[in-house]
């Protein structure tokens, strides 16, 4: 296994599943004209370095990955939140291949077709058909050295179609594969953003606060209609608005005034409660629509798109 070598980056065609320590595939959606909204994610991960199990280094105990796949539905008409979710541990149930990817666990499945992606997964049954090319957002790799890299590419903008619980959806769905030694929720804390810009643009932005809240990491990339991605410079994230989980006890900072060179926006959440926690992963993270206006490159616009926002490891009581 390894995990990012920052002077080899890799094709913005790897969507295939890789030697890497952590790895993880997400859809996300936010469907204005229908109120709805979803996340789903699929993790590959071995048992962390320096773990042990009764006393014996736990990659010795478990050589293999495990998988967990989440779904999130955000209705907003309804102001409903409801979230699914499949583990493999210790059964080994998942199903994880390449060439063309394949994704699979427990009749969830994600994969790779001639002309996009198919998933269908609890509520979910889509089509995904990318609109433009998949892209390496800059320099390559999310986060540094301190909290560690993942390699980070993308289809920013993908025609869906199909049903979610039922219902006919179309619109526009952001796809992600990210991998590397990163341990997001316990080395490396995430504040994201993937939106849709009204220009025909998109926006990726993140901010890695490490173990102890201190901001790490800060970068953006501007996709372009054209699908080229651009490093985003004097980069700001400015926070103006919490929530603080019920559940868990976590702060989240869910609406922000974010600008760079040439741009400011303000993104605010359609929903407050849409945390997400299980005990399987514990790792408490918030993922929901957003939506907001600014100015981009001296043009009025509107946003819409997805946030996230990691809260941190949970501790048993």
């Amino acid at each position: 296994m390894s995990g990012v070598a920052p002077d080899r980056v890799p094709s913005p065609y790897t969507w295939d599943p890789q030697k890497a320590p952590v790895e993880w595939w997400y859809v996300s959606a936010f469907l204005p004209e229908q109120k709805l909204a979803f996340h789903w994610a699929f993790f590959k991960y071995y048992a962390p370095k320096g773990y042990k199990v009764a006393g014996l280094p736990a990659r010795s105990v478990f050589p293999y990955p495990f998988a967990s796949s989440h779904v999130a539905i955000t209705d907003l008409a309804a102001d409903t939140f409801k979230f699914y979710e499949k583990h493999d541990f210790p059964g080994l149930k998942a199903k994880v291949s390449g060439h063309p990817l394949r994704l699979e666990l427990e009749g969830w499945l994600f994969e790779q077709v001639p002309d996009g992606f198919r998933l269908h997964a609890g509520p979910l049954d889509l089509t995904l058909k990318p609109s433009r090319p998949p892209v390496l957002h800059p320099p390559g790799w999310s986060g540094n050295e301190k909290v560690g890299r993942m390699y980070y590419v993308s289809y920013t903008r993908a025609d869906l179609s199909g049903t979610i619980a039922g219902r006919k959806v179309s619109g526009i769905a952001w796809i992600d594969h990210q991998w590397g030694g990163q341990l997001s929720g316990v080395t490396a804390l995430w504040d994201w953003f993937g939106v849709h810009i009204s220009n025909g643009d998109d926006l990726m932005l993140y901010r890695i606060r490490d173990a102890k809240g201190r901001v790490v990491a800060l970068q953006g990339s501007q996709v372009t209609k054209e699908g080229k991605a651009y490093p985003l410079l004097d980069l700001e994230m400015e926070p103006y608005l919490n929530w603080t989980s019920p559940q868990t006890g976590f702060t989240y900072r869910i609406a922000w005034r974010v600008s760079g060179r040439g741009w400011s926006l303000t993104l605010r959440p359609k929903r407050l409660e849409q945390e997400i926690y299980n005990s399987a992963v514990p790792v408490a993270y918030w993922e929901g629509p957003v939506e907001g206006e600014g100015i981009w490159w001296g043009e009025k616009v509107k946003v819409w798109g997805m946030g996230e926002f990691v809260g941190g490891r949970v501790r048993s009581k």
